[in-house]
């Protein structure tokens, strides 16, 4: 199983991005997925997680100003990020909990990461 994301990049502060996460490879099913990020320095937290029931959580910080959707039959998960702050600068890590047959349970995936950067 690959989590593959796309979109990051360097915006100024007050503008916009969006981040694809696309699953591929051999699996029963996929939930949650969703988006952390680790700023410098620091440890990774949550941005934001969705059920496949298309329940969702996001972090205080990002409330109102990120949003996260999902198509479920393509497996891909986006964030889009709009009034973006210089603290939004981060790595941004997709992750998904993946069941890999119908009888086994989830297990973590993690994508590579994409630079977020978010400037003054």
């Amino acid at each position: 199983v690959q989590l593959v994301e796309s979109g990051g990049g360097l915006v100024q502060a007050g503008g916009s991005l969006r981040l694809s996460c696309a699953a591929s490879g051999s699996f029963f099913s996929i939930n949650p997925m969703g988006w952390y990020r680790q700023p410098p320095g620091k440890q990774r937290e949550l941005v934001a997680v969705m059920t496949s029931a298309s329940t969702i959580n996001y972090a205080d910080s990002v409330k109102g100003r990120f949003t996260i959707t999902r198509d479920n039959a393509k497996n891909t998960v986006y964030l889009q990020m709009n009034s973006l702050k210089p603290e939004d600068t981060a790595i941004y890590y997709c992750n998904a909990g993946v069941r890999l047959r119908i009888n086994t349970g989830f297990y973590d995936y993690w994508g590579q990461g994409t630079q977020v950067t978010v400037s003054a």
